[in-house]
C-alpha cells in the first residue's frame, strides 16, 4: 500500500442514504489494494461505526483530530474526522443529517483547497435537504466552484467510466432551453477546460475531443435546424485552429458506438442526458462525477442517495470505488506533472 503525506478526504454525504454503507465497504474494498490511496472521512464517527455494526462488516473506526493522521490511521481502520456526527438513521432523513452532511462538505473542501487533503470525493447528497439548511446551489459542483472563487461556468462535469467520459455542455435546464443556452463561446470554453483536464489530472498528452450535434442527423445540412452550422461547427474551427484534436458535430445516434467510442478520450454534449444516458447504460455501477476546472481534484460516485434501499444493506459500492480510485490516479497524475514541470 502507497503511503502518501496528503490523503483523500471524502464528505458523508447524507447520513441517512447509502453513502455510510458504500463508504465502508469500500474501505474494506481498498484497503487490500497495492495502489490503494489513502482517504478520511469528514465526520461521522457514529454514523459509520453504525453502518459497519449493521450490516457485520469488520471495520475499525478510527477517530483523528487531523487530515494528516489518516495515512498512518488507514493502516488500521476507516479513518474519520470526530466531532461532527449524528445518530445513524439508515433510510429516514433528518434536518441534522442533513447539516452534517453539508457541514462535511464544506470542511471537506476546506482541507482540499489548503492542501490538507489531495483531493476531494463527495458522497450523495440530497440536494432538496440541503436546501432546507442554505445550501443555496444547483448541485455540489456549483457550491465547489464558488467554493474555489471561480464562476460556475468555469467548473465542468465529467462523467468518466472505464470505457467512456462525457461532458454534458448544459445541465440542470430543461431541454427546450438547450438552444437558448448554447453558444460557440460556451463550446469552445468548456472543451479548452476538458482538454487541460485530461492533460493535467488524466496523463492525456494530446486529447482527442468529439462534440455532438444537436439535432437528429447533426441537422441533416440545416433540414432539421441550424445549430450546427450556427454554433457547433464555428467553435470546432476555433479549437482546431488552437491546435486541439478534435472531431464533430457528430450525431448523436453515432457518436456512442463502439467504433467511433475508439477515436476519442471524451465527448462533449449539447445537453444533460445526451451524456448521461450512455455513460449510465454503460458504465452504472463505475461511473464517476469528476469536476474539470478547479484547482482542487474532485470525484463523486454518480448515483444519489437511495434512501429507499438504504437500510438493506444491499448497496452497490462500485462506483464510490471507482471515484476514490480515479481520485488518487488523478492526485498521482497532477503530482506528477508539477514534479515535471
Amino acid at each position: 500500500m502507497t503511503v502518501t503525506p496528503f490523503p483523500l478526504a471524502v464528505s458523508l454525504g447524507d447520513p441517512a442514504g447509502i453513502g455510510p454503507e458504500i463508504i465502508v465497504r469500500s474501505y474494506l474494498k481498498l484497503r487490500s489494494e497495492a495502489s490503494a490511496y489513502p482517504f478520511f472521512v469528514v465526520g461521522g464517527v457514529e454514523v459509520l461505526r453504525g453502518a459497519a455494526q449493521r450490516y457485520g462488516f469488520d471495520c475499525p473506526i478510527i477517530p483523528i483530530a487531523q487530515p494528516h493522521e489518516a495515512p498512518m490511521a488507514f493502516h488500521a481502520g476507516l479513518p474519520v474526522m470526530a466531532g461532527l456526527d449524528v445518530p445513524y438513521t439508515p433510510g429516514k432523513p433528518t434536518r441534522l443529517g442533513a447539516k452534517l452532511a453539508l457541514t462535511s462538505l464544506e470542511w471537506a473542501t476546506r482541507f482540499a483547497g489548503r492542501g490538507e487533503a489531495a483531493g476531494l470525493v463527495t458522497a450523495p447528497v440530497a440536494k432538496a435537504a440541503l436546501m432546507e439548511v442554505g445550501f443555496d446551489f444547483p448541485g455540489q459542483t456549483e457550491f465547489l466552484a464558488r467554493a474555489c472563487n471561480l464562476s460556475e461556468k468555469d467548473a465542468v462535469m465529467m462523467l468518466a467510466g472505464p470505457s467512456l467520459r462525457t461532458v454534458p455542455l448544459t445541465v440542470h435546464i430543461a431541454l427546450s432551453e438547450v438552444p437558448k443556452q448554447l453558444t460557440s463561446d460556451l463550446i469552445t470554453h468548456r472543451a479548452r477546460i476538458v482538454a487541460s483536464g485530461l492533460s493535467r489530472d488524466f496523463g492525456i498528452k494530446a486529447p482527442r475531443l468529439a462534440i455532438a450535434g444537436l439535432n437528429p442527423h447533426s441537422g441533416e445540412d440545416g433540414q432539421f435546424g441550424n445549430e450546427e452550422a450556427r454554433i457547433i461547427e464555428p467553435a470546432i474551427a476555433t479549437l482546431r485552429s488552437e491546435g486541439l484534436d478534435v472531431i464533430g458535430p457528430v450525431p448523436g445516434d453515432a457518436l456512442f458506438t463502439p467504433r467511433i467510442r475508439k477515436t476519442y478520450d471524451a465527448a462533449l454534449c449539447m445537453y444533460h442526458d445526451q451524456a448521461l444516458i450512455p455513460l449510465k447504460a454503460l458504465e452504472f455501477d463505475e461511473g464517476v462525477n469528476v469536476t474539470l476546472g478547479l484547482p482542487i481534484i474532485r470525484t463523486s460516485p454518480d448515483h444519489g442517495t437511495a434512501f429507499d434501499i438504504a437500510d438493506r444493506g444491499i448497496a452497490d459500492a462500485g462506483a464510490m470505488c471507482a471515484a476514490l480510485r480515479m481520485a488518487g490516479a488523478c492526485a498521482s497524475a497532477r503530482q506528477a506533472s508539477t514534479a515535471h514541470g
